[in-house]
């Protein structure tokens, strides 16, 4: 695929790009408005500053949120549009719809190096819609802005979306800095990974990750579990796990894996309970095969954490997807903080995969250039580690 280098080679000067963007930034709970993570704004800006610099006009798109196909205030990109400003140091014009009036003048009046940013594309019922027809009808609308397509949203790749899929049909499409970074490496994790090769995984769901543990089953020299999707595991060994988060449907699948991968699974040894699922709870620490009933389990504990750390001391390569714990309630976050600092430690290349693992390593203090990679997509790189077909760069490629 053509990337972001070539565009600024061939000039762009006087040129309108239109960059698909993921500004699917979290925000602060009970606090709307206010930016909880603004990594993914972050992570944007050299592309957005490179084209600006050479004078292209830079018309910014992206989703926020699950609205249903109409305006929702709730969802409105209008806060990511001001920190943006910020953290580019320059004004960003922000469009009250996507493709309606208001969007309509900002372009026009967007100068050389100049940068608008449209209101949230799935205000448009065409932008997610399984209609071909539909969808092609936005993105008619989203191209007609532009004389040029860079997608530089990964975290959306794997969505057949119209910003996605249909818009580089209809212009000139390039992958922007970060989707060229993020599948260099992927490729590294499934086709060239030094070993011994570790994968941690946490999150709250076995279903959600499953497809990913049957593909790196026969990659990984280690599988490290915590999370909320331990204890699922743990029940399959017979154990009980109290109130703590479960899916029975899944039991079936958990003993499978772990009959046919052996002593390569790694599960936590012990838990931190608690009595509530709240920062104030009673909580206490025990091991995991001794979780009491009625208590929750909210985090691994520290024997878990030293055990993960000496899994971990000797891999060349490591992945890690989900956090260990309710890591945004203190009580909850020592599991997720030491396994990161564990893999900070690693003398090989590291990646932190998904939003809720990037945003914890902010979250923590911990220092993002101590890891090889940090990902922007987290459903986009688990789906491609599980040898999926993303839409996205498909479009790109063609």
């Amino acid at each position: 695929m053509r990337n972001l280098d070539e565009l600024l080679a061939e000039g762009v000067s006087g040129r309108r790009v239109l960059v698909r963007a993921d500004l699917n930034v979290p925000f602060v709970k009970d606090s709307p408005g206010t930016i909880a993570d603004d990594g993914r704004i972050r992570a944007v800006l050299p592309t957005i500053t490179a084209l600006r610099d050479a004078g292209a006009s830079v018309i910014v798109m992206s989703h926020l949120g699950r609205p249903k196909g109409e305006p929702d205030p709730k969802y409105t990109l209008a806060p990511v549009a001001t920190r943006f400003a910020e953290l580019l140091g320059s004004p960003v014009a922000f469009a009250e719809d996507t493709v309606g009036p208001s969007a309509q003048a900002a372009v026009a009046a967007l100068a050389p190096g100049g940068v608008v940013l449209l209101e949230n594309l799935r205000f448009n019922a065409g932008e997610t819609s399984k209609d071909e027809a539909a969808r092609g009808a936005f993105a008619d609308q989203l191209a007609a802005f532009a004389d040029v397509y860079v997608d530089d949203a990964f975290g959306a790749v794997h969505r057949k979306h119209a910003s996605v899929y249909d818009v580089p049909a209809r212009l000139p499409h390039y992958a922007g800095g970060l989707v060229r970074r993020e599948v260099e490496v992927l490729k590294r994790l499934t086709e060239d990974a030094a070993t011994p090769y570790a994968v941690v995984l946490g999150g709250s769901k076995v279903s959600d990750k499953l497809a990913v543990i049957e593909a790196l089953l026969g990659r990984a020299d280690k599988l490290l579990i915590g999370g909320g999707m331990c204890f699922t595991f743990l029940k399959a060994q017979g154990h009980e796990v109290g109130a703590s988060l479960l899916q029975e449907e899944m039991l079936d699948t958990c003993r499978d894996l772990l009959a046919r991968a052996g002593d390569r699974i790694v599960l936590p040894v012990d838990v931190v309970v608690a009595d509530k699922f709240a920062a104030d709870a009673q909580t206490d620490t025990v091991a995991a095969t001794a979780i009491p009933a009625g208590w929750l389990g909210l985090d691994i504990g520290p024997e878990s954490v030293a055990l993960f750390a000496d899994a971990l001391s000797g891999a060349k390569t490591v992945f890690w997807n989900g956090p260990m714990g309710v890591f945004e309630l203190a009580p909850f976050a020592n599991g997720t903080r030491g396994v990161a600092e564990a893999i900070t430690k690693v003398d090989g290349f590291t990646v932190v995969g998904g939003g809720d693992s990037a945003a914890a390593v902010r979250a923590l203090g911990i220092d993002e250039a101590a890891f090889g990679h940090i990902s922007t997509g987290g459903g986009a790189s688990l789906e491609y580690l599980e040898g999926k077909k993303l839409p996205g760069l498909e479009a790109l490629e063609k």
